[in-house]
């Protein structure tokens, strides 16, 4: 069901300020990425979203197109940021139906709540895959674009402004905070997560003399996200247990992702690029303990239980870490 404004972008911004751009994101079907796509395409974009899912990435289109009238979003399904041939293709047609690439925002991720000891390696594997295979893919056969639109649209390097009403060549990766200080039962996303940060900062070093600006933002505990459905039994429920945990005191929201997208997208963001900009709170400051709050540290671990009543639980045998 389509979005209101205030869900998912906050009144300070001029409308307009991205006609003409097109944006490119994978796992724009989710419940975070498809707020920061609508919040441009409202503000006057057109959009490219994929996923693996093909009737869930073409409906979340049509729903982000009603962001503003006239506007062009395709949703391009069947596409697993791991396979370049399925991304190629989704790019090309992306580029010959919009015009080109200006922006990206790569938010393609798999995550679950697994203790080490119950971690398979395929199941690691798979996430690195989708997280920091799928990333690189995605921005290697982007990159073209980017550069391309940066060189059309960014001022000089005098100028504080863009030459065009609003830059181009920007790219946003999702990412996380758990790297920051560990998290029990996140160790393949927090390895995945970390390198997700180490190639925005690369990308940035080694495209910023193109005019390419690369950056992180890092959600926090983000409510009515499918995110947090596979992390938290709390969450589902409403509770509030982990709220209170919050310096900020609450969950944050999807407008707040958003709007960080369109803070770094715009001439606010022309000169931030290497950067992790963290949107949670203060959350990960007093993070100590598990995901959601559900999973007591260190019992959890010790009794080699397993994980249910989250989005994703697999049933399999139980491992006490005291017994391995």
């Amino acid at each position: 069901m389509p979005l209101q404004k205030h869900e998912y972008l906050s009144s300070v911004w001029r409308d307009g300020i991205f006609t003409d751009k097109v944006v490119f994101c994978t796992g724009g079907n989710g419940s975070i990425c498809s707020a920061q796509v609508r919040a441009l395409v409202h503000l006057g974009a057109n959009a490219c979203i994929v996923g693996r899912n093909v009737e869930k990435t073409e409906r979340m289109a049509k729903d982000i197109a009603t962001a503003r009238p006239g506007s062009r979003v395709l949703g391009i399904g069947a596409v697993d940021v791991r396979n370049v041939d399925s991304l190629q293709k989704s790019i090309d047609t992306c580029v010959k139906e919009l015009g080109g690439i200006d922006f990206l925002i790569a938010g393609a991720a798999g995550n679950f709540l697994a203790p080490l000891a119950q971690l398979s390696p395929n199941a690691f594997k798979s996430v690195m895959d989708i997280d920091i295979l799928g990333s690189y893919n995605v921005t290697k056969l982007a990159l073209p674009h980017l550069v391309a639109s940066a060189k059309r649209h960014n001022s000089s390097s005098s100028l504080p402004h863009s030459s065009s009403g609003t830059p181009g060549g920007r790219i946003i990766y999702v990412s996380a905070t758990i790297h920051y200080t560990g998290l029990p039962m996140q160790t393949h996303v927090a390895v995945a997560k970390a390198g997700i940060d180490a190639l925005s900062a690369n990308v940035a070093i080694e495209y910023g003399p193109l005019g390419v600006t690369s950056n992180i933002i890092a959600p926090g505990p983000i409510a009515g996200t499918e995110g947090m459905d596979r992390l938290s039994k709390e969450h589902k429920s409403g509770g509030s247990k982990t709220s209170k945990r919050i310096p900020l005191g609450r969950w944050g929201l999807i407008k707040e992702i958003a709007d960080a997208t369109v803070f770094l997208f715009s001439d606010t963001g022309n000169y931030i690029t290497g950067d992790n900009l963290v949107v949670d709170g203060g959350a990960w400051r007093t993070s100590g303990g598990t995901p959601g709050g559900d999973f007591v540290y260190p019992d959890f671990i010790l009794s080699g239980a397993e994980v249910t009543g989250v989005a994703g639980s697999k049933k399999k045998k139980a491992t006490p870490a005291s017994k391995l």
